[in-house]
């Protein structure tokens, strides 16, 4: 995966765009991290323990049947088969497609309706929980919360223990 690696300051909120003025006033010290950009919001989650790897493993099989099933939007019809790896023995590329759109929508009726929204923001269409929370118009700091439900709930769906 390629990196987009940006330099950004280490508020209690989380981390936030360097403009080049140093916030703060006297001699505070600012700390900053590097941040990579096209890193996946699961994985970042992960990484710091706000997931556990049960949580983790349902997010990533959800966005493997996303991507398996080829629902992202796209521009124009393609006719090339979807490569991604996997799927069940013994069916044809269409069968695997629709195998996984089932699964999918599955594990999304198993979230729920209040928790499908943040569930496909952050895994399958790659927002940050804070953009989600935002564009849902949620109250800071909850959609890490909800998130964490709705991946119980799609563990649950598929098995994961």
């Amino acid at each position: 995966m390629a990196q987009f690696l940006v330099n950004r300051e280490l508020t209690e909120e989380g981390p936030r765009a360097l403009d080049g003025v140093r916030p703060g006033t006297g001699s505070a010290a600012v700390r900053s991290v590097r941040v990579n950009l096209a890193e996946s919001p699961l994985t970042w989650l992960h990484a710091r323990g706000h997931l556990n790897d049960r949580q983790f493993a349902a997010g990533e099989r959800l966005r493997a049947d996303w991507e398996r099933a080829a629902l992202a939007p796209s521009v124009t019809m393609r006719w090339d088969a979807v490569r991604i790896g996997g799927g069940e023995p013994g069916l044809t590329q269409s069968e695997r497609q629709l195998a996984a759109r089932r699964r999918f929508d599955g594990a999304i009726a198993a979230a729920g309706p209040g928790l499908a929204d943040i569930l496909w923001r952050v895994v399958c269409a790659g927002e940050g929980v804070p953009v989600a929370e935002k564009a849902l118009a949620w109250p800071a700091r909850s959609g890490k919360l909800v998130l964490e439900l709705a991946l119980d709930r799609v563990a649950g769906f598929y098995g994961v223990s």
